[in-house]
């Protein structure tokens, strides 16, 4: 995991003309999204059905919804000797957050905006074929982690690759439980790869360009 410090983040929704400051205490953060080895090793599912651009085991995991993620934090979590984050209700759909907790979860977008720039303030930390995997040099398909360049802060993939879900609901008032990603992938066009793009989905969808990164909170 990645330190990652604090800092002040300028938060935006095109489709809503809103601004906001958000200040983000300093966390941990994998240089990775997670993969389908790690996934299936955690969670040992048989992934029948989704194996149309996987990719290698080394590739981020796609095809996972928010619920699945939350599920896998848990469950890494536990593994690791750590409490976890999450507590999903009877319904298998409401999920409440202990910010107290010290185990694996979703960074909030706030987080991940912060994370991605390291530091910088542009759509982007790179050039983008140098940074990311994307629609015109992924070649249809997620691509093995790390192999772009990474940011000043050592993240791999914040762009490109897959889309990676994040905690925060998207819009309860319109959209009721839908969450966000944040990233762009491989399936996404040069201008959805930037650092402040916002895209959302209903928890329990899974997608074929999304995954997640896993975050702790720092001790």
């Amino acid at each position: 995991m990645v330190e990652i410090p604090a800092g002040r983040v300028h938060m935006r929704d095109d489709r809503k003309k809103t601004a906001w400051t958000v200040e983000v205490g300093s966390f941990l953060l994998a240089p990775v999204p997670v993969t389908r080895e790690l996934y299936d090793a955690i969670v040992r599912t048989e992934r029948s059905g989704f194996e149309e651009n996987v990719g290698s085991p080394d590739c981020p995991v796609t095809d996972v919804s928010w619920l699945d993620a939350i599920r896998f934090c848990n469950t890494i979590s536990l593994r690791s000797g750590f409490e976890p984050c999450y507590e999903v209700g009877a319904d298998g759909e409401t999920v409440a957050f202990d910010v107290q907790a010290d185990g694996y979860r979703l960074p909030t977008e706030a987080e991940w905006q912060h994370a991605c720039r390291a530091g910088t303030d542009g759509y982007r930390y790179g050039d983008l074929d140098e940074i990311a995997w994307y629609r015109d040099n992924a070649e249809g398909a997620a691509r093995s982690v790390g192999a772009k360049l990474p940011n000043a802060w050592g993240l791999y993939d914040m762009l490109g690759n897959v889309w990676e879900w994040c905690w925060d609901v998207y819009d309860a008032q319109v959209y009721g439980s839908y969450r966000i990603f944040r990233g762009g992938s491989w399936a996404e066009e040069a201008r959805g790869c930037g650092a402040t793009v916002r895209r959302r989905s209903h928890p329990t969808f899974r997608i074929d360009d999304l995954g997640f990164r896993l975050a702790r909170t720092k001790p």
